[in-house]
């Protein structure tokens, strides 16, 4: 039986999309490292962070594959991927997604003796995993990814300190309106094949109009917790610099879509929202540092 070239894998889960979590998950980090009580980090942390989002995600986008591998066959924009062309076999997957699984159980041994990733770890994985059946009964899944990708920076501040405070909590809430607008701005695409198949968005549930007008009013929410959070934690005229330009470039996402022109939902899905991750942990990071 031959073996699927590594790549497939990465491909697959597509790997490259972690960052737009990573970031979150670094820049709680760094909050919970530079705070007035804040202890420097081991080594092994840094490690147990970047391992710990890798192998979460990678385990739960390989699960959402399985879980949709039916729906992408008959959904022209994903009969491409890896299952339903059978790049890849069912088991091939599944072995893969319980090894990202137990390499992410793993992982949080190396906080130890802070216990409280180990504890915690199995119920965030439970989370992560269903998100992948959530659109068969509700119009809100945007909002169960939203709560996931959130996660990040609550994990990561909690694995270097063992506490939980108002800044990583403000931050999360801010990933939580980010990932839930654009990826309402995402589900536009698959509007007419979710109300065949009786999958549910609210692109499928509103119409695309509305449906945007609620991402935008996620995306406009936004601002307000990563405001407060340079309030509450404090931050300076770096950091709030930086929450302007990520206005600006949350403005330019939906002047990109428009509900008779989603050709570019691509570009304001990844480009965009790249630079919005990797630009707010530079400049708060920048901020801490100067």
């Amino acid at each position: 039986m031959s073996v699927a070239p590594v790549g497939d894998y990465f491909e697959l889960v597509k790997f490259s999309h972690t960052l737009f979590a990573l970031p979150f998950a670094l820049l709680g980090a760094a909050l919970a490292v530079a705070g007035p009580d804040g202890r420097p980090a081991r080594f092994q942390d840094w490690v147990g962070i970047l391992l710990c989002m890798a192998t979460a995600r990678t385990a739960a986008m390989a699960f959402n594959r399985l879980a949709d591998r039916s729906y992408d066959a008959l959904n022209p924009r994903t009969a491409s991927r890896h299952l339903p062309a059978g790049r890849l076999s069912v088991r091939s997957v599944a072995v893969f997604t319980a090894i990202a699984a137990a390499s992410f159980l793993a992982a949080t041994l190396l906080f130890l003796p802070n216990r409280w990733p180990l504890y915690l770890s199995g119920p965030v994985l439970l989370w992560l995993l269903a998100y992948s059946y959530t659109k068969r009964f509700t119009s809100l899944a945007h909002f169960w990814l939203g709560i996931s990708l959130s996660l990040a920076p609550i994990a990561a501040w909690i694995a270097l300190r063992g506490d939980l405070r108002w800044p990583p909590v403000l931050l999360a809430l801010a990933v939580l309106l980010w990932v839930a607008g654009f990826d309402i701005i995402y589900a536009c695409q698959d509007v007419d094949f979710d109300r065949r198949v009786g999958l549910k968005s609210l692109p499928e549930r509103l119409g695309i109009g509305r449906a945007l007008q609620v991402a935008a009013a996620c995306h406009a929410l936004m601002i307000l917790p990563l405001v407060a959070l340079g309030v509450v934690y404090p931050l300076g005229p770096i950091y709030f610099a930086g929450v302007a330009a990520v206005a600006v470039l949350l403005a330019y996402e939906h002047v990109l879509v428009r509900p008779d022109d989603l050709t570019r939902v691509n570009v304001a899905f990844f480009q965009v929202n790249v630079v919005i991750s990797l630009g707010l942990l530079t400049v708060a990071v920048v901020d801490l540092l100067v």
